[in-house]
């Protein structure tokens, strides 16, 4: 199953045409996107009853984040030993862990603002969670996770890297920089949730290119180990770290310049097109 925010109502696909979820269940589910999570499973008894599966084309105009108001939004850095090494990281032996304020979090439609000189790309593959999880085993992580979006951990690294210490999640959380879509993947619809391929596109040129099965701590690992933390709640979003290729590990290092448009695809999952402006 496939879940759309499309002109900010809940919208599913079923043989190949968008299905209003708020007026095809006549009103028992409600229009927001957000609000489906905390009924998650009831959801999805309702969606196997009209054969929500698949997708159909919507512009991305139409499209907004496929989940608008997450309470929790996690990030995990160097999660890819080749992005480890490109940042002249050692290879941790338990996840990184920031935060990514949840009002950066935008759709495929949202116009992204560059922050001065040096704002980086980050594609990555975005684990939503669709059941309270506390002190979950990894083998029951996946039971856990509603489903998967393409996501971008656009980086102000100037901010980022200011101070005596990092400031990761004020240098993430600009506003734009949490690009998601173009929707949400539920994960009986992936040729193999543990290894898809992602790629990221620079006006077209290949910068990023990888598979989450690269992961050093793979999604049913994070789930475990943050929900051994605290709660993960209902529409939580996981940012589960990028591979290599980041402008910032670049020799000469290179960064976002208004006018460009970032691709960022994630197989099984799908495009998301992020456009980006000036001041």
């Amino acid at each position: 199953m496939r879940l759309a925010n499309v002109n900010g109502r809940l919208t599913t696909f079923s043989g190949g045409q968008l299905v209003d979820v708020e007026k095809a269940s006549e009103g028992r589910f409600p229009s927001d996107p957000q609000a489906v999570f905390e009924r998650w499973e009831e959801f999805g008894r309702w969606a196997e009853g009209i054969s929500a599966r698949g997708s159909a084309p919507v512009p991305d105009a139409n499209l907004g984040a496929p989940v608008p108001r997450p309470r929790q939004v996690f990030g995990i850095g160097v999660n890819y030993r080749d992005h480890a090494a490109e940042a002249n990281a050692s290879v941790p032996d338990s996840p990184v862990v920031f935060t990514k304020f949840p009002t950066c979090v935008v759709g495929p439609s949202h116009v992204v603002q560059v922050a001065g000189e040096t704002t980086d790309w980050e594609i990555e593959l975005v684990a939503v969670i669709g059941r309270l999880a506390r002190d979950v085993r990894e083998e029951d992580a996946w039971d856990h996770v509603a489903g998967v979006t393409v996501g971008q951990d656009l980086s102000d690294r100037t901010l980022q890297l200011a101070g005596p210490l990092p400031q990761f999640s004020l240098g993430k959380s600009r506003p734009g920089f949490g690009p998601t879509g173009p929707w949400l993947v539920t994960p009986d619809e992936l040729p193999d949730r543990d290894d898809l391929a992602l790629v990221c596109r620079l006006d077209g040129e290949t910068v990023q290119e990888s598979r989450t099965s690269a992961m050093i701590f793979p999604v049913p690992a994070l789930v475990a180990r943050l929900s051994r933390v605290c709660p993960l709640l209902p529409g939580d979003l996981i940012f589960t770290g990028t591979p290599a290729g980041v402008g910032l590990g670049r020799s000469p290092q290179r960064y976002l310049r208004p006018g460009q448009q970032l691709e960022s695809s994630i197989e099984g999952v799908g495009d998301l097109r992020t456009r980006l402006s000036g001041p």
